[in-house]
């Protein structure tokens, strides 16, 4: 009898021990705690506070600059071999100055390639004009006359615009004759009405002499560039439209 009490005994006690240890167990577990700190981006991989990495800009606008401060930027269409520095007139100058003066600031009938002041100089306007002579030579705007040719117009897309810290694309979508009217006096551009109206024409333009390319949609939310030359009747202009694309950030 003496025996059974001390294994009753000894039963009892060993299932005390393991009840509180299993209540300490389970009071631990629903204690809440607190959370572990997130790890700081400067010590995760792929930081995102690293500066992006930039293209390199193939323009020297430093060096353009110090050649002629007007130059505002650089235009290529490789397949019209159209490459030239791009200028506008300081405030103390005409509008029209490089209608008739090279960059070297020096009176030319073949002027040189240019915007308005009417124009921002960073082609942040919903349209920038850019102007040149249709020189018979092909220098200048004269080779752009190249895209009333349907199949010169489909094989050649892009027009590129260099400034200082940027290269712009632009998709080439619509060419064709227009009447002489001062575009940017014609249109407010930043009126969404206005501007959608100049964009019907350039997407469904009346003249005959023209070439849209298909697929390519152009709305008011978009910024276009357009290249306007003169034809051989007063009255006309040759325009070519382009649709921003891609905007590069470089050094």
């Amino acid at each position: 009898m003496e025996k059974k009490k001390i294994k009753w005994a000894v039963l009892l006690g060993v299932c005390v021990v393991v009840f509180t240890v299993c209540a300490i167990a389970l009071i631990i577990h629903l204690i809440p705690r607190s959370p572990e700190p997130a790890p700081s981006p400067a010590s995760s991989e792929g930081n995102s506070s690293q500066e992006p990495v930039l293209a390199d800009n193939p323009v020297d606008f430093n060096a353009l600059k110090a050649e002629n401060p007007d130059i505002i930027g650089w235009i290529s269409l490789p397949g019209c071999n159209i490459d030239y520095p791009i200028l506008q007139s300081a405030d103390d100058m005409e509008e029209d100055y490089y209608l008739n003066h090279s960059r070297e600031k020096k009176s030319s009938v073949y002027g040189a390639i240019y915007i308005q002041k009417l124009n921002s100089d960073n082609f942040s306007d919903p349209n920038t004009v850019i102007y040149g002579h249709n020189m018979l030579n092909g220098t200048m705007f004269g080779t752009l006359k190249k895209f009333r040719n349907k199949e010169f117009f489909e094989e050649n897309q892009y027009i590129y615009i260099y400034t200082p810290g940027h290269i712009l694309t632009y998709k080439l979508y619509s060419a064709f004759i227009y009447d002489d009217r001062h575009i940017l006096n014609s249109f407010n551009f930043y009126n969404n009405e206005e501007y959608g109206s100049f964009l019907d024409q350039t997407l469904n333009p009346k003249s005959i002499v023209k070439n849209v390319r298909e697929g390519v949609s152009v709305t008011t939310d978009d910024r276009i560039i357009t290249l306007s030359t003169c034809t051989s009747v007063d009255t006309e202009r040759y325009l070519v439209e382009g649709v921003l694309i891609n905007d590069q950030l470089t050094k």
